[in-house]
C-alpha cells in the first residue's frame, strides 16, 4: 500500500464519493440489489446502508486497493451483513458462470483500465436473468462541457485514481452486450458539471 494510495487518494475518493448528490444516488439504485450481488469496485463500503436486507443473500465486493479494503472493514462489520472482499480488479472476477443474481456498479467503471474485459467478465457471472445495476458519471451531452471533460481527463485521471471523467456509459454497456432496460441522466447538483453527469439505471445481457 503505498503512502500516496493510503493518506491522498483513499480519503480524496472516499470523500468525494460520499457527498450528498452521490449518497442519494446510491438510494436511488442499491436497493435494487438482490440475491447474491456482486459489488465492483466496492472502495470503503459506500452502499452498505443501502441494501435491502430482506432481498439480499450475499455480497461480494470486489476492491483491488488496499487502503479502501481497509476503510471497508469497519463499514462491513457495523452492517452487519454478509460481505466477502475480494483482492483483485474488475478485470478478474474468481467466480464461477452463472453463479451471481446482481452486479452492483456505483462510480466504478470510469476507473477499470479495461472495462471492456471487466464487462465481459460480469456478463460471464450474471445468471441467465439476472441484472446490472448502476449509477455512474460520463461523457456530458453539452457541447462546452464535453470539451471540457477532453482537456481535463488526462491530468485527472493522474491525480485521481485513472478516474475518468468522459467515458459513455451507455455505449460502454451496449458493447460489452448489455441491453439498457432502464435508465435516466442528469447533472448532480452542488457539484462541477464536469464530473457531475450521471446515467443510472438497470440493464440485462441482451
Amino acid at each position: 500500500m503505498g503512502l500516496y494510495d493510503k493518506y491522498f487518494l483513499a480519503p480524496f475518493i472516499n470523500c468525494a464519493c460520499g457527498t450528498k448528490p452521490f449518497r442519494y444516488q446510491r438510494k436511488k439504485v442499491v436497493p435494487l440489489c438482490e440475491g447474491r450481488v456482486l459489488e465492483v469496485g466496492m472502495g470503503s463500503a459506500l452502499n452498505l446502508p443501502y441494501y435491502d436486507r430482506d432481498k439480499v443473500d450475499f455480497i461480494w465486493g470486489l476492491e483491488p486497493s488496499a487502503a479502501m479494503r481497509e476503510r471497508a472493514l469497519p463499514n462491513i462489520e457495523k452492517s452487519g451483513l454478509e460481505v466477502e472482499l475480494i483482492d483483485l480488479p474488475g478485470e478478474e472476477i474468481p467466480l464461477d458462470d452463472n453463479s451471481v443474481d446482481t452486479v452492483l456498479l456505483t462510480y466504478t467503471l470510469c476507473t477499470i483500465p479495461e472495462w471492456d474485459v471487466a464487462l465481459r467478465q460480469m456478463r460471464r457471472v450474471l445468471k441467465p436473468g439476472g441484472k446490472l445495476v448502476f449509477t455512474e458519471h460520463g461523457r456530458a451531452p453539452d457541447a462546452n462541457v464535453k470539451k471540457w471533460q477532453d482537456r481535463i481527463n488526462p491530468a485527472w485521471k493522474k491525480i485521481a485514481g485513472g478516474c475518468n471523467l468522459n467515458r459513455p456509459i451507455p455505449e460502454l454497456l451496449r458493447e460489452s452486450g448489455f441491453g439498457i432496460e432502464t435508465m435516466d441522466t442528469m447533472y448532480l447538483p452542488s457539484t462541477p458539471k464536469i464530473m457531475s453527469y450521471n446515467y443510472w439505471g438497470v440493464a440485462k445481457i441482451a
